[in-house]
């Protein structure tokens, strides 16, 4: 059985650190790269994919809204072909930085308030699609399986890989604890792991995700791959 670990790295910008990436780097099969928009910087961004790089990681095109101050965690409404061109820019933003450390972008996965977006709107998930077929290489869309996002790149053959949270809690319809709601999130490393094990034994993801700004990251991670192997699975990434 094989299971991915995922985590948004990238996040920081100038002088301004969140999360530890380096730390997390090692314990990761997959990067959600911040590509500049809701968070990240130039510099920031090639110290972080020239990690993922030397640790045989996968590099994902993290992409949201052009939101810095709100890091991308704030709903905007983007007219469609807006939102193609936006997540375009990004995604060959990033893929110049990964092909000159000598990689390339292998998937997409949407950030924040877009990600959230795209699961229930049409014209926005329509959007993203686009950017996506758009792109001269297959790349695979992370995201929650049952989404409008999900059922409109399956539609244009594009791949989907379902995803789970170790460091979030859920609701009982399936949708995550909003943020702004008490114990939203898992920082216990136990009880994330925990989390990931259950949610990997379920068979319903292929994916798993920790935040790199989520509390202890670097050691939430350490310990879900512990526990998820523990349990039998092997880490590998899907890409």
């Amino acid at each position: 059985m094989e299971i991915d670990l995922n985590a948004d790295v990238a996040e920081s910008f100038g002088r301004w650190e969140l999360g530890d990436d380096m730390a997390l780097m090692p314990h990761l099969t997959s990067a959600n790269v911040a590509c500049g928009f809701h968070a990240g910087d130039p510099f920031t961004i090639r110290r972080v994919v020239n990690a993922a790089v030397s640790h045989g990681v996968a590099i994902g095109a993290q992409v949201g809204y052009p939101d810095l101050a709100g890091f991308g965690r704030r709903a905007m409404d983007i007219p469609s072909n807006e939102l193609e061109a936006d997540v375009l820019y990004q995604l060959g933003a990033l893929d110049g930085i990964a092909r000159a450390a000598g990689g390339q972008v292998a998937y997409l996965k949407p950030h924040g308030a877009l990600y959230h977006r795209v699961l229930t709107d049409h014209d926005q998930a329509s959007a993203l699609v686009s950017a996506l077929t758009s792109w001269p290489e297959a790349l695979s869309l992370v995201t929650m399986m049952g989404s409008e996002c999900a059922r409109l790149a399956e539609a244009a053959g594009l791949r989907v890989v379902a995803e789970g949270y170790a460091d979030r809690r859920y609701l009982p319809d399936g949708r995550l604890v909003p943020r702004n709601q008490d114990g939203a999130l898992l920082t216990s490393p136990k009880a994330a792991a925990r989390q990931a094990v259950r949610l990997a034994e379920s068979g319903a993801v292929r994916s798993l995700c920790i935040h790199g700004d989520t509390p202890g990251a670097p050691e939430i991670a350490r310990a879900v791959r512990h526990a998820l192997t523990e349990a039998g699975f092997t880490l590998s990434s899907f890409a």
